[in-house]
């Protein structure tokens, strides 16, 4: 299935712009790879508080500006 006809969440459509890979997300994040499949893949997925802070601390190590409300409804 090509990549048009899924529906990415936010931080799916980000990270793939930038080139960031869910195995790199998964390791740097310390997450189980089908959660980080679902961040990436289900734009309806609400990940946990937990969750979303260690994708957050991830992502920060790249631009210290994103904030949580950029990628998920909190």
């Amino acid at each position: 299935m090509s990549s048009a006809n899924r529906k990415r969440s936010k931080l799916g459509r980000f990270l793939e712009k930038k080139g960031y890979k869910q195995s790199e997300l998964s390791k740097t994040a310390n997450l189980n790879r089908n959660t980080v499949a679902k961040i990436y893949n289900d734009s309806s997925y609400i990940p946990s508080g937990t969750t979303i802070k260690k994708v957050m601390k991830a992502l920060k190590k790249f631009d210290p500006s994103l904030k949580a409300e950029d990628f998920f409804d909190i």
